[in-house]
């Protein structure tokens, strides 16, 4: 699958007229936040910060390929469906760190975020999501820093999904160094659910909210229940396979 990244390396914007420290977050633009690293001499070290990012997101799809290829030929199917990679764009950072109450620098950033580069991967069946989160994890380059279970406990909503943040190290010319990235495992059809949710989560204005909302959650129960069902039909065939052998 080939998968874009935002170059940050072209990065050439004609900066804005003015003071750049205090903007309104829903205003900001890409310009607004080339101004405010220039004033602190970091736009350089933002972009190569942002070149190790999108490093480790490499470093993890690589050896997700490599499980993939691995597990598929031990079980005779692939365990994910699908990879969706990013990293988060620079005024998404400002934003971030303005939620957190913290100024726009490199060392809050190393410090506060720890989702800059992100990895989901979807799954068909549930027990593959730990399967393969736990062989990720054990890795010995590897390092967990975190892990939430959204799949045994949902969030009220009716979210359901595993996350990981992990460090990967990355090899640099003269240097290792261990970059986190948060790595999101869903089947489809929490993927599905989450999308929709996502849109509504961001959409303004919109009518019968609550009931809208209401709904999604009742759905999240119906897909889990789809999953788990759709996990024991695909048990059932893979106890049949080993009977005939």
């Amino acid at each position: 699958m080939a998968v874009e990244h935002l170059d940050y390396s072209k990065l050439n914007l004609t900066p804005i007229q003015g003071g750049a420290d205090n903007f309104n977050p829903e205003e900001v633009t890409l310009a607004d936040v080339e101004k405010i690293l220039r004033k602190k001499n970091q736009l350089e070290e933002f972009r190569v910060l942002m070149m190790k990012y999108d490093c480790a997101l490499s470093e993890v799809r690589t050896k997700l390929d490599v499980l993939n290829k691995e597990l598929s030929l031990r079980n005779k199917r692939n365990p994910f469906e699908a990879i969706k990679m990013r990293i988060k764009t620079p005024v998404s950072i400002y934003n971030k760190l303005c939620d957190k109450g913290v100024d726009m620098t490199i060392k809050n950033i190393n410090k506060n975020l720890s989702d800059i580069a992100g990895i989901r991967v979807i799954c068909s069946f549930v027990d593959d999501i730990y399967m393969l989160a736990n062989c990720l994890a054990q890795q010995d380059d590897i390092k967990v820093l975190q892990k939430k279970d959204y799949i045994s406990s949902p969030k009220t909503t009716g979210y359901r999904s595993l996350h990981l943040i992990i460090q990967v190290p990355i090899f640099l010319t003269d240097d290792k160094e261990y970059m986190k990235v948060e790595v999101q495992f869903r089947t489809i059809a929490m993927d599905f659910w989450a999308s929709l949710e996502h849109k509504m989560k961001y959409k303004k204005d919109i009518e019968n909210a609550e009931v809208i909302t209401e709904d999604l959650k009742f759905s999240a129960d119906l897909i889990n229940q789809i999953d788990m069902r759709m996990q024991q039909i695909r048990e059932k065939i893979d106890a049949s396979d080993d009977v005939e052998v």
